[in-house]
């Protein structure tokens, strides 16, 4: 029950958490009505960077959400040029996350990272769909252990995020809903991916590392 109320932070988190709690007490010496303001603004801080568990299904015949968020592109798509993968088709899949949701980032199966690739670039509202070509972004291609199936997950930075975090490395094994990343500050990630039966739907809020996205 505490843990569901006070989860774990991202590391990404301390330093703007202890920042906004030394500014909150300062500002309280001087105008309580400011100081309020502020101890809402360090409360959304803490949960903006929150780490929660979370559960997945522990099987590779489907993808689970690697972000939470809304889906808003369900289609097919060429693959990342960044990736040499752009005359291959696949099934593209974006979760757009607003500044109140959850930005840690999971992988959807269980595999092998074969190449991460990061590009600098804009800051475009992420939920445009110029902003997989344009804005800063962070690529990941994730081999299955199952089946050497490849699988693409892209971050994408927003309006106002201002920097991707990558918390993993190439060649490391991953568990499914394993934390990969986070990216702060309001963002996108999409998923690419051939040969499975989707199961989201255009609209539909998902849970990173729970929701199930595709199947075989």
């Amino acid at each position: 029950m505490f843990n569901t109320i006070f989860p774990k932070i991202h590391k990404e988190g301390y330093k703007f958490l202890a920042i906004s709690i030394l500014i909150t007490f300062v500002v309280l010496f001087f105008s309580k009505f400011l100081g309020s303001i502020l101890i809402l603004i360090t409360v959304w801080v803490y949960y903006f960077f929150r780490d929660p568990e979370r559960y997945s299904i522990d099987n590779d015949d489907y993808l689970v959400s690697p972000a939470d968020g809304l889906i808003t592109d369900v289609s097919e798509r060429s693959g990342p040029e960044e990736l040499r993968l752009e005359n291959i088709t696949f099934t593209k899949v974006s979760i757009f996350m607003n500044v109140f949701d959850c930005h840690v980032n999971r992988s959807p199966l269980g595999g092998t990272i074969e190449e991460i690739y990061y590009k600098p670039g804009k800051f475009l509202n992420a939920s445009l769909d110029k902003a997989s070509e344009e804005n800063e972004r962070n690529y990941f291609k994730i081999k299955s252990s199952q089946d050497n199936e490849e699988i693409i997950i892209v971050q994408i930075a927003g309006l106002i995020a201002r920097r991707i975090v990558c918390d993993v490395e190439q060649g490391q094994e991953l568990k499914q809903g394993s934390r990969v990343g986070m990216i702060r500050f309001g963002s996108r990630v999409d998923l690419y991916f051939k040969n499975k039966k989707v199961l989201a739907k255009l609209g539909q809020s998902v849970t990173a590392g729970e929701s199930l996205i595709a199947s075989k």
